[in-house]
């Protein structure tokens, strides 16, 4: 169990509803405060056991939840320490790093292992619908909840993020051999083609698509991925890319 799940039991949440950033910063010392700031989402002062988390007003209510929860990571973990703290939308970091260290403790004090796995079971195969059902639950954003999915390997697929430029980012879950990367570039013949650059709606439901408009390795051709896509942001999509072939789970 991590800290974050740790302090959630000592805390006796049993419900995703039941967690209150505000009444945890509380109980570890820190006050929470809603200001107007320009250049960031919030930032963390602390001194001699005590904090204030000072969080962007305007901010949507799960942005705000993330960004406390990440507050409470450095708290957690980098007290008495200088940093320049940028909170971004929870995606992967490459680097091991303090936002990295912040992003994984909000991850885990926001979707519990021991709350979230279970709930992710009752709710079906996995779709963007799963996956927004399973954010309002648990008050987090579609991308932040899809991230968790895969990287708790509730099934093998990939979270895949692309922007006018290309590949901005992805997450693969941990069962999903590494041989299997994703293009740098969409392929015209995967649906989220068409919803990042051909005007397309999202995609209402998971699709079947030749692997290799996903991959370019060796024999990617001989298999079929379940696909779907959504826009995030006016220039991203974030797509998921599920193996239902156990044959492409076989190591190399």
């Amino acid at each position: 169990m991590t800290p974050a799940e740790a302090l959630l039991q000592e805390l006796g949440v049993t419900q995703p509803d039941e967690i209150d950033l505000e009444a945890i910063a509380f109980h570890v010392g820190a006050r929470v405060r809603f200001r107007m700031l320009c250049g960031c989402e919030a930032h963390i002062i602390g001194c001699n056991g005590a904090a204030v988390i000072t969080v962007k007003s305007d901010s949507s209510g799960r942005r705000k939840r993330f960004s406390i929860a990440h507050e409470l990571g450095h708290w957690r973990y980098h007290r008495g320490k200088r940093l320049v703290c940028r909170v971004d939308e929870y995606r992967p970091r490459d680097m091991q790093s303090p936002e990295k260290v912040a992003d994984a403790y909000a991850a885990d004090l926001l979707m519990p292992r021991y709350l979230f796995q279970p709930h992710a079971r009752t709710l079906g195969k996995l779709s963007f619908g799963v996956i927004e059902a399973l954010g309002t639950a648990f008050r987090t954003s579609l991308t932040a909840t899809a991230i968790r999915l895969v990287d708790l390997d509730h099934i093998p697929a990939f979270i895949v993020c692309h922007g006018s430029n290309g590949r901005r980012w992805f997450a693969r879950a941990p069962t999903v051999p590494r041989h299997w990367f994703p293009r740098d570039e969409l392929d015209p013949k995967s649906s989220a083609f068409g919803v990042q650059f051909g005007g397309r709606s999202d995609d209402g439901s998971v699709r079947k698509v030749g692997a290799d408009a996903w991959f370019e390795c060796n024999g990617a051709a001989q298999f079929t991925v379940l696909e779907q896509t959504v826009r995030v942001t006016r220039d991203e999509t974030i797509s998921l890319v599920v193996f239902d072939d156990r044959r492409m789970l076989a190591e190399r």
